[in-house]
């Protein structure tokens, strides 16, 4: 569907995105209730409205923050001696600059560490204390979600900084330990 978004600009939206097509059997095996499987579209939706807006500007917040993020990615791309500095040069500048304009448009706070520790103690609390993942005692399609947009910034002081000031790194540790052991 067609539709014009907050900017004025016109945006495709598709429809049932987030809702999985399974047969009533499959989707009671999976979810056991409506609930659980409507929590899962919920978290999911929020992972890519919210939490994916907070990795540019917490990965480039500063100068040094974003010339130790292209540093790492020129690393691990392996590009050649001249690529390498100009990738990481002209890259952290422009992404330094552009994650201003990515604070600015989703309205995030001064500092904008506070929104990523928001966010991820958001998803701990609904998690909550009675369930190790979203899906309960192994991870559903949110927990998958949420882990994804926080991994691309491992490696990151970013990531660091949020694992010591948040509640979070419990949680990640689980998915992480649940992905490594699930059956290829």
């Amino acid at each position: 569907m067609k539709a014009v978004n907050d900017q004025g600009k016109e945006v495709t939206e598709f429809c049932n995105k987030y809702w999985l097509m399974l047969d009533e059997k499959e989707a009671q095996r999976m979810y056991g209730g409506k609930e659980a499987r409507t929590e899962e579209m919920k978290w999911r939706q929020w992972a890519d409205d919210w939490l994916v807006h907070l990795i540019s500007p917490n990965v480039y917040r500063t100068p040094a923050e974003a010339l130790a993020s292209f540093d790492y990615i020129v690393r691990e791309g392996k590009f050649g001696t001249m690529e390498g500095a100009m990738a990481k040069y002209l890259g952290a500048a422009a992404m330094y600059l552009i994650s201003k304009r990515l604070k600015s448009r989703h309205h995030l706070q001064d500092d904008v560490r506070e929104d990523l520790y928001e966010a991820a103690n958001k998803w701990v609390a609904a998690v909550g204390k009675d369930r190790p993942f979203m899906g309960g005692q192994r991870p559903n399609l949110a927990d998958l979600a949420v882990y994804g947009v926080l991994r691309v910034m491992e490696g990151l002081e970013a990531f660091d900084d949020l694992m010591r000031h948040t509640r979070i790194q419990p949680w990640y540790l689980r998915v992480e330990k649940a992905i490594a052991e699930a059956p290829q």
